[in-house]
């Protein structure tokens, strides 16, 4: 784009236009070169065997996402902040970007005389651009962001990943994760009463006898044969006095 409108100015003679071409031009140059930096990802010192560190992800919707992991992955992808590590100093940032100012103020005076064919090409070439800008940043994050490194399988649950209503939905994630001490973390996935409680020690209980077993056939993991919804409807009724214990078919074999 810079080639075309250095071309464009060169052929109307507009030596006004041509040094904007080369000055704006160079700022974006230069301003990368000043603020050039690298993401800087959380790295275990210690060589000790890490722990399995399952991840937990509440979204707004009532959506739950589980990535099972260790702890080294974990830190790197979710819960450890990273940081960007600029690689010029901060004097040389100054000054580089004092420059910048400058190179700035004198493309757009020279582009304010240029003429005005020269002008619409530099309207249309910075409409061009900040579109381009646009599309890449609604692209998806899997196509700016590189992976490679990380070995991702899909578990797939008998019934699907989709649930009638958020009580069912957590329970789903509760017998995938194996475990409801998670849910007390925040304070917005369970509300803290009498009830919901003993609706957790009967999950815990439940999960804990029978646990999530793969199907050999189809490769699908089967939830064990609990209905959240009917033992809260009891708890709910009986205003919490309800607490028996799981009861769990012994022929639930596959």
């Amino acid at each position: 784009m810079s080639a075309t409108l250095f071309g464009l100015s060169i052929r109307e003679g507009d030596g006004m236009a041509l040094l904007a071409t080369v000055l704006l031009s160079f700022l974006s140059t230069l301003v990368g070169f000043g603020s050039r930096w690298e993401l800087v990802l959380p790295r275990r010192v210690s060589t000790r065997q890490v722990p399995q560190s399952d991840v937990v992800i509440k979204y707004p919707n009532g959506a739950f996402l589980i990535v099972k992991c260790n702890e080294e992955v974990a830190r790197a992808l979710y819960w450890h902040p990273e940081r960007c590590k600029y690689k010029r100093p901060a004097t040389s940032y100054r000054l580089i970007s004092l420059t910048g100012t400058l190179v700035l103020m004198f493309g757009v005076i020279c582009l304010g005389n240029a003429t005005l064919n020269l002008q619409l090409g530099f309207a249309a070439s910075y409409i061009i651009l900040n579109a381009a800008y646009w599309v890449v940043a609604a692209l998806p994050q899997q196509w700016n962001w590189d992976l490679g490194c990380y070995k991702k399988e899909k578990v797939v649950y008998c019934g699907g990943e989709h649930s009638k209503n958020y009580t069912t939905a957590l329970w789903k994630a509760i017998a995938i994760s194996g475990t409801t001490n998670w849910v007390r973390l925040a304070p917005d996935i369970a509300p803290t009463t009498k009830q919901w409680n003993l609706w957790l020690e009967e999950a815990a209980r439940v999960i804990d006898a029978q646990p999530c077993i793969r199907d050999e056939m189809t490769g699908e993991y089967i939830f064990p044969p609990w209905d959240p919804e009917r033992y809260l409807d009891k708890v709910l009724a009986s205003d919490g006095a309800l607490n028996d214990e799981a009861q769990i078919p012994e022929d639930f074999m596959v």
